[in-house]
């Protein structure tokens, strides 16, 4: 568990892996108390969000259910330990693409 200032962002932090619309919802949240913990999370989801969109565009060329099922699996994979390392008031980048995306998206803060 983390400190108090997690708790302060642990709802937008939640909010940001609700599908896109809730990073967005979660991004105007963070805005005026700016807390590094939901921004950390909100790049995260991010992150996942692109990607899924991305890569789903990717699989789709190829229209094999194999391709498709790995790919939703990869995504929801992502998804899930976001949400968990938020409801933990955790720090953890997601695997693979993780330290990538607060790289990217470091302008969110």
């Amino acid at each position: 568990m983390e400190s108090d200032y997690a708790k302060q962002g642990k709802t937008a932090a939640i909010v940001a892996y609700l599908t896109i619309i809730g990073t967005i919802i979660a991004f105007f949240m963070n805005q005026e108390s700016k807390n590094q913990f939901a921004s950390f999370h909100i790049r995260q989801a991010l992150g996942i969000n692109i990607c899924f969109y991305l890569l789903g565009a990717l699989a789709s060329i190829f229209d094999s259910w194999a391709i498709s099922s790995a790919f939703y699996i990869f995504i929801f994979v992502l998804w899930i330990f976001g949400l968990i390392t938020a409801i933990r008031e955790e720090q953890k980048t997601v695997p693979i693409l993780g330290p990538q995306f607060q790289v990217w998206f470091s302008f969110i803060k």
